[in-house]
């Protein structure tokens, strides 16, 4: 792996990663994290990437892992505005073309960062085809949280008390202070656990619950994301139909009007299929990759067939 320094223009540090393949790459994939997350819990995703000939991109959103933090409680999870993520996206964006990364570009998006990802997809960032696990297109709240939610998170970022704890989270790492069968995360004792050796041995990246600002805004991201068409971009999307974190009923509208895309609900899964036993993850990789395939060769055989055609001519 080698990491690097950006800045975006708003003059956030991010960190980046790059991990190259030295035979002959099918293109990038971008890994774009959840919440709480870092660059380095993707390590044995990037490993499958690489046994199919990809070559991997990711970075440390703002406030998390060893890019930027945006308040003095460094386990604070906080951003001023949903759309500063794009900005992220963007000095990504810049810093793999400065790489000469492989083309054609591929994206991984992770809750959080399926989130983000949609956005970015639906302004032009330049992938062939996109795969979401557990996106984070809406928050499974109960009726009457949310009722109150949306209120009391406003009228915290209204009146500058945005970097507050949001109710009933903490600034502790969850993996390090939840035992294994009280998580909602996965069902795999030892991915749970290899995802928890990561956290605390890099005490540093380690970031707790989210703040009421980042509550609001993302309330106001998702909301605005279900109005949204669709991008006309192949899709493959895949959530645990155990998951407790994301609202999987905003997850199925999005794909019932996403052109040509698929939605896999994983049966005996929670949120994190990328963390799950062997046999999901084995599945979930797998056909995230027969997806990206194809839709370069579909591609290709469009770019052959317009040649043949112009040659007619």
């Amino acid at each position: 792996m080698k990491a690097y320094w950006i800045h975006t223009d708003d003059n956030v540090r991010l960190r980046v990663a790059h991990w190259p393949i030295e035979k002959s790459s099918k293109g990038t994939v971008f890994l774009f994290q959840g919440r709480t997350e870092n660059i380095e819990k993707y390590g044995r995703t990037v490993e499958y990437l690489h046994d199919f000939g990809y070559t991997a991109f990711a970075v440390d959103w703002r406030g998390q892992g060893l890019s930027d933090r945006l308040t003095e409680d460094r386990l604070m999870g906080h951003v001023l505005r949903f759309s500063d993520y794009q900005k992220d996206v963007a000095a990504t964006i810049e810093a793999a073309k400065s790489l000469h990364l492989p083309q054609p570009w591929y994206l991984i998006g992770h809750s959080l960062g399926a989130c983000v990802g949609l956005r970015a997809i639906a302004e032009g960032f330049p992938v062939a085809a996109c795969a979401f696990t557990a996106p984070l297109w809406d928050i499974n709240l109960p009726r009457l949280q949310r009722l109150g939610a949306w209120p009391l998170s406003w009228a915290f970022q209204a009146f500058g008390k945005g970097d507050t704890y949001a109710p009933g989270t903490r600034g502790e790492s969850y993996v390090l202070t939840t035992d294994f069968k009280d998580n909602r995360l996965t069902y795999d004792p030892d991915m749970y656990e290899y995802y928890a050796n990561i956290s605390e041995s890099l005490p540093e990246q380690v970031i707790g619950g989210p703040s009421m600002g980042w509550l609001f805004q993302a309330l106001r991201e998702t909301r605005s994301l279900s109005k949204m068409q669709s991008p006309d971009t192949p899709c493959i999307t895949f959530c645990g139909a155990e998951d407790e974190i994301v609202a999987i009923s905003a997850i199925q509208d999005r794909m019932t009007r996403w052109p040509g895309g698929k939605l896999e609900l994983i049966p005996g899964a929670r949120h994190d299929v990328l963390y799950e036993t062997p046999k999901v993850r084995e599945h979930v990789l797998s056909q995230i990759c027969e997806l990206f395939s194809a839709s370069t060769e579909e591609k290709n055989r469009g770019a052959s067939s317009n040649s043949s055609r112009d040659a007619l001519v």
